[in-house]
């Protein structure tokens, strides 16, 4: 069911402890926790604490939620010191579009020149 944990889900463990990780903020409803393949400088993970398959399950069954998602990367991304050079915050949704776990995730790149259009 969408928003409880599921048992095979990797974020899930994570967010219940399970599976550690090098988290930098926590609230209430979001963890961001730093990639274990980043693809920059500063590359952290901001995840909502309830499963939603992807970003647009999330938007569409918990709006409120997915602005949690945003709201936070943009703190982390002050955090980080990223936020005045810019960053990007990326949502990867399908299989076809790279997403490799099926768990919304917003990915927040920094620290280096983003190229347009992305790979």
């Amino acid at each position: 069911m969408a928003g409880e944990p599921q048992a095979d889900c990797l974020f899930c463990k994570i967010v219940a402890g399970e599976v550690p990780a090098t988290v930098v903020r926590e609230t209430e409803t979001v963890v961001a926790f730093r990639d274990i393949n980043p693809q920059a400088p500063t590359h952290i993970l901001v995840i909502p604490k309830a499963h939603y398959r992807d970003a647009a399950t999330l938007a569409a069954a918990a709006p409120q939620l997915a602005a949690d998602v945003l709201r936070e990367a943009g703190v982390v991304a002050g955090e980080e010191k990223v936020d005045g050079a810019g960053y990007r915050v990326v949502f990867n949704t399908g299989a076809g579009a790279g997403q490799t776990v099926f768990h919304a995730h917003a990915h927040l790149l920094g620290g280096r020149g983003l190229e347009w259009p992305p790979g």
